[in-house]
């Protein structure tokens, strides 16, 4: 500073002063993260074309404002082990955590964490809803999380067949839902002012089951007007026993389609979509208006798919596309380009050495992930690695821009070519012509399968 005084007083001109000013500038601060998880949410939004009758527009402009991925996948198609991996960066199959019955807390200690390597690197950590899996929250990651998000209503009367499935329209305003109370307090942490980064992770619980969402969503799909999803009568007819035995497991279609409710379902689910839509479009309006809009990442993802009534199937549970696929949209300031679209297949392990990388820190080493950094900059970068996705013991599916191979517990395959069959309607797995493709799919599947952490590999899924 003497050095720079003398220069000034000595009036060795305005050019030089600025120059050596701009040399001691502060570098620019750290950027913020808005980190937000969507319940159950597959690949019905607008902008991935699955579903057209799907309502997304809050999605879709987030789409169009940084880089959409079209093809991720999960690490598991259950909430629990999907929040797990994600958040510890360890995949099911390291950790033993295959089911939503399984205390990850037990296996992988607090300092490994996504939340706790942001708050030792000097943020502020803070959220509220589902980000975890509700059953096995650890609050002391966190500087701040919201308790109490208070119930959602109900419906007078709820259909379902009989079945967990229910559903039916509330008569309610947006902000009596649990979800707009979660809203509320990321929009409160938005416009806080504070000396530290952000890191805010807001978990959004529709279209997570019941589907109670005000009767202005579901009037946005007239009954009259739904269209099923793609459907093959016998579709199971050419899968392993695990297969038909994930599928049926829970009686759901037979129910629905018995009682008449299958249209019903479909217009329920779109319609909780749309809702946690809105949620999200309240969450991005925010941060617009918040004074953090220009220096902050955002990344929003579903911890799995949903399937309703492909396949005879309901739920997640089961390594087809409809229960493994789901949107990813990334934003990053300085790094993606708004209307970037990526078809690189990728899977959630992603998300933990991705957050890291923009933001400065270093990934742990434990990280099973690789950074998508590459394909923010350039979404049609090379990509080399297929998408993992595991349920319960060693069932594992292998997912590549064309193909999709599984491999179950007993040895049993599915392998879809992808590209030609998108509805997965023909395994092909007995096709000698394709023990070339098998194998060199096989090369992905996991050598080390960890037991699973409640003692019982085989099992019916566990509801949430």
């Amino acid at each position: 500073m003497k050095t720079l005084r003398f220069l000034c007083l000595a009036s060795f001109g305005l050019g030089l002063a600025v120059a050596a000013s701009a040399s001691t500038t502060a570098p620019a601060a750290r950027p913020n993260v808005l980190f937000i998880v969507i319940d159950d949410l597959r690949d019905w939004v607008g902008y991935l074309g699955r579903h057209p009758q799907a309502k997304t527009p809050h999605l879709d402009r987030l789409a169009a404002r940084g880089v959409a991925f079209t093809r991720a996948y999960t690490a598991s198609p259950s909430c629990n082990p999907s929040r797990a991996a994600v958040l510890t960066g360890l995949r099911p199959f390291t950790t033993g955590v295959y089911e939503n019955d399984a205390d990850w807390r037990t296996v992988v200690p607090e300092e490994q964490t996504l939340p706790s390597a942001f708050r030792r690197a000097g943020y502020h950590v803070c959220g509220a809803g589902k980000v975890y899996h509700t059953a096995y929250p650890r609050r002391s990651e966190w500087d701040d999380y919201l308790e109490d998000e208070g119930k959602t209503p109900r419906p007078a009367q709820a259909a379902g067949a009989g079945t967990r499935i229910k559903f039916g329209a509330v008569d309610a305003e947006d902000g009596e839902m649990r979800d707009a109370k979660v809203v509320d307090y990321a929009i409160r942490q938005l416009g806080e002012a504070r000396a530290q980064p952000l890191f805010l992770a807001v978990g959004i619980h529709k279209p997570h089951l019941p589907w109670f969402v005000p009767r202005k969503y579901f009037d946005l799909y007239p009954l009259e007007q739904i269209e099923l999803p793609p459907h093959l009568d016998g579709d199971l007819a050419d899968v392993p026993a695990e297969a038909r035995r994930l599928a049926l497991q829970f009686g759901d279609h037979e129910a629905l389609v018995k009682a008449g409710l299958w249209k019903q379902a479909v217009q329920a689910y779109l319609a909780s979509i749309s809702f946690a839509d809105a949620m999200v479009g309240r969450l991005i309006d925010a941060l617009d208006r918040s004074p953090l809009r220009d220096n902050t990442i955002i990344c929003l993802w579903s911890d799995h798919g949903w399937s309703l009534g492909e396949k005879e199937h309901w739920r997640k549970f089961a390594l087809w596309e409809s229960e493994t696929r789901s949107p990813m949209i990334w934003v990053a300031p300085g790094v993606t380009r708004p209307g970037g679209v990526s078809g690189r297949t990728v899977d959630l392990m992603s998300v933990y050495p991705t957050l890291c990388d923009l933001a400065g820190i270093a990934v742990p080493a434990h990280v099973e992930g690789t950074s998508l950094r590459p394909l923010l900059a350039d979404p049609t970068a090379p990509w080399d690695r297929p998408a993992v996705s595991t349920y319960l013991h060693q069932n594992h599916s292998i997912r590549t821009e064309d193909w999709r191979y599984t491999r179950y517990y007993d040895g049993t395959e599915e392998l879809y070519h992808s590209s030609e069959d998108p509805n997965e309607w023909r395994n092909l797995a007995a096709d000698p012509a394709h023990e070339a493709t098998k194998r060199e799919l096989a090369r992905w599947l996991p050598t080390r399968n960890h037991a699973d952490l409640t003692g019982n590999n085989r099992r019916k899924s566990v509801e949430d």
